[in-house]
């Protein structure tokens, strides 16, 4: 028998190497996928052993370089979990959004997901296995990042896209939708602002906001044997943003309640 494998794109970031670390509870390894090699071998070397977890270089939004990756990963085992989890937003309003940065946007947060699950569908048919999606709250209503946004809701789709075409060879297709998670990405924010997550809490329900281990740990769920019947969805891991906000209930209903 092969091992079983997850591969795991952007997985030098701070979400990405959370969700190789969960997932190596029910995969023999673990591929760590990086544009930036050096990261992914210094994240593969703190997650564990060279036969528990493997760094590989790729551009996924590069169609030469994915099959690539692909060819090298088939090659360490069956791969039975892929997690697109690569992804940035550039500018943080329409206005600011050139054609250029709109183009990049949904080339990385959109069309990488695609090129990388089409690289590996032969081994998912095999493995009847499992597409896990990185969106964000940001395909399901506006947050700003435009192009960003506009990719995420694109890949909530792509994945119910796969989903229903794939479902007859045993694949599942799911997206994660994390709210603000505290990363490298939002560090910039804070140094402008280090109130900037007391301001978030106030519009979560839970009054606090997402870790990288909590989405980590939604995306095991999705890819383990718990959620066989469960494809096609969208799970939100946003400690209750968009289901809605106690400020605006307030407002609508007078009641102290909220």
């Amino acid at each position: 028998m092969t091992r079983s494998v997850a591969l795991v794109t952007g997985a030098a970031g701070d979400i990405g190497r959370a969700i190789a670390a969960r997932l190596a509870d029910s995969h023999d390894l673990v591929v760590v996928v990086d544009i930036d090699l050096p990261a992914a071998r210094s994240a593969a070397a703190d997650l564990g052993s060279d036969d528990r977890f493997q760094a590989l270089q790729c551009d996924v939004t590069d169609e030469a370089s994915v099959a690539a990756m692909a060819k090298a990963a088939m090659a360490l085992g069956s791969v039975r979990t892929l997690v697109n989890n690569a992804g940035a937003a550039r500018a943080v309003s329409l206005h600011d959004t050139t054609s250029e940065i709109w183009r990049a946007d949904n080339a990385l947060n959109l069309e990488a997901a695609f090129l990388t699950f089409r690289a590996l569908e032969e081994d998912l048919k095999k493995t009847q296995g499992s597409v896990i999606n990185i969106a964000s709250v940001n395909g399901l209503a506006v947050f700003g990042h435009p192009a960003y946004s506009a990719a995420k809701a694109g890949l909530i789709h792509l994945t119910r896209l796969i989903a229903v075409e794939y479902g007859k060879f045993g694949i599942r297709a799911n997206a994660v939708a994390p709210g603000t998670v505290r990363t490298q990405a939002w560090e910039a924010r804070a140094v402008a602002n280090p109130q900037v997550f007391e301001d978030a809490k106030r519009w979560y329900a839970l009054r606090r906001i997402a870790t990288a281990a909590d989405v980590a740990n939604a995306v095991f769920f999705l890819a383990g044997d718990e959620a066989q019947a469960i494809t096609g969805v969208c799970l939100p891991v946003d400690c209750g943003l968009t289901a809605g906000q106690t400020e605006l209930a307030h407002t609508f209903s007078q009641s102290d309640h909220y």
